[in-house]
């Protein structure tokens, strides 16, 4: 008895997926070939043997369209993966990868993690495809990949906010004094550097970072809090007009997301955020 239900549930899964992987508009006609045959049998409109012909001429028609929509889709696959050869191997992968999972495993977890990790890649593909690359707040490889490709120009905006004590301790953590090495490795090639640093305390801790960066060449303003709106108080770092980098903040001043881009509304937003806050900071040359 129970093989006897295993076996019925095998059944029961496969005609699932068939029907599932099967176009809705084969399926309506094959549904409608079958109607017509049976109207027709039991109306008396055409014989038995009629009757059969004419439901199979149904489905075969509605098996030949949903094959050159399957065909039709091939194509558009194969042509959306032309010109990156790799993609079409690590597409075949991942898509063979999350369908075993899901088929071997039903109603597990495996199963609802494949699903949500299959989510998450389609999320982060988004995410490249409008010109971002988003990190957790821990990860800063774009910000330090590209100060160390920087070539031209570096203007930056740290933010040394209230709710985090308004000291710059980031400055002084394992990050902070491998991004600044890298900033003197810049200056050394010929890069430009500004900085504004909005306080709202001008604290010793933050006077000794400020006279330090300008001693080794770095142009830095200095922004009181509340000068601009509160809306423009980012942390960010634009780089030769090409790219930019936004330390996206927790209400408790930590920072949450990094987020790398080429986008030209982001870029347009964050310089227009820097300008805005150059033309009331407090340079001194």
């Amino acid at each position: 008895m129970p093989r006897r239900v295993a076996r019925a549930g095998r059944s029961t899964r496969r005609l699932t997926r068939l029907v599932a992987h099967t176009d809705p508009v084969a399926l309506a006609g094959i549904g409608l070939s079958v109607a017509l045959s049976v109207a027709l049998d039991l109306t008396g409109a055409a014989s038995g043997v009629e009757s059969l012909f004419a439901a199979l001429l149904g489905i075969t028609i509605s098996l030949l369209v949903d094959s050159i929509a399957r065909a039709e889709r091939r194509f558009e696959l194969r042509a959306l993966t032309t010109g990156a050869p790799w993609l079409t191997e690590a597409l075949a992968s991942i898509v063979t990868g999350t369908r075993e999972a899901v088929d071997h495993y039903p109603d597990s977890r495996v199963a609802a993690e494949a699903r949500r990790r299959f989510d998450r890649l389609r999320v982060e593909t988004e995410q490249l495809r409008a010109g971002r690359i988003v990190r957790p707040g821990r990860d800063y490889e774009d910000l330090i990949e590209a100060t160390r490709d920087c070539t031209g120009r570096l203007d930056a905006m740290t933010n040394v906010t209230p709710w985090a004590g308004g000291e710059p301790d980031w400055w002084g953590s394992d990050i902070g004094r491998h991004y600044w090495t890298l900033n003197l490795e810049a200056l050394a090639r010929g890069v430009r550097i500004s900085r504004i640093f909005g306080y709202h305390r001008l604290t010793d801790e933050l006077r000794e970072l400020v006279d330090e960066q300008r001693r080794a060449g770095v142009r830095v303003g200095l922004l009181p809090w509340r000068s601009v709106d509160r809306s423009r108080n980012l942390n960010l770092a634009l780089w030769d007009g090409t790219s930019a980098w936004e330390g996206r903040m927790t209400p408790h001043g930590e920072i949450a997301e990094n987020v790398f881009s080429v986008n030209t509304d982001d870029l347009d937003r964050l310089y227009t955020a820097y300008r805005t806050c150059a033309r009331v900071a407090t340079f001194t040359d």
